[in-house]
């Protein structure tokens, strides 16, 4: 199979961002790893990137309670490891390729119920924002590395 030949999924991904300048992430239920990531999904057909996140954000975190503050200049892409194309999204594409958007929270830690009607997540925290690449499986490092690259004018010193 010619992987170059696939398509990547669009999707949008979320940097939620509370009022401590912290950044959520979620462990991901399918992963036998202790891999951690911000929320993401598809984008819906005439769905725009904002409406899909905010619409993420509550299928995942289940909360609305967020405003959008940044989107990123371009769409970012990641590849998947060869071991697993063919295994998600039922073989259609060869990895993502995304819109991210900042998000302030604006509610509390109560707000957030990842038991959602189809979880994604066995547990979540806020971490710092340079954290972000340690946490995340090894294929999607380079990509958060351009996320917090991006987004870095939100995050006062």
């Amino acid at each position: 199979m010619d992987i170059t030949a696939l398509p990547y999924r669009p999707c949008v991904g979320i940097m939620l961002i509370n009022q401590d300048n912290k950044v959520f992430v979620g462990q991901r239920l399918d992963q036998i790893a202790e891999a951690w990531q911000m929320p993401q999904g598809g984008i819906d057909p005439g769905e725009s990137p904002e409406v899909a996140a905010l619409r993420e954000l509550k299928e995942e975190v289940g909360t609305d309670k967020a405003e959008i503050i940044a989107q990123s200049r371009d769409w970012l892409t990641y590849d998947l490891p060869a071991d697993l194309i063919g295994k998600l999204w039922k073989g259609r594409y060869r990895g993502q390729r995304q819109k991210w958007l900042a998000m302030r929270f604006l509610g509390d830690d109560r707000d957030i119920d990842i038991a959602t009607h189809e979880p994604e997540f066995m547990a979540w925290r806020w971490i710092e924002p340079d954290l972000l690449p340690d946490v995340i499986v090894p294929f999607k490092r380079d990509l958060y590395t351009q996320i917090v690259a991006e987004f870095r004018h939100l995050f006062p010193r």
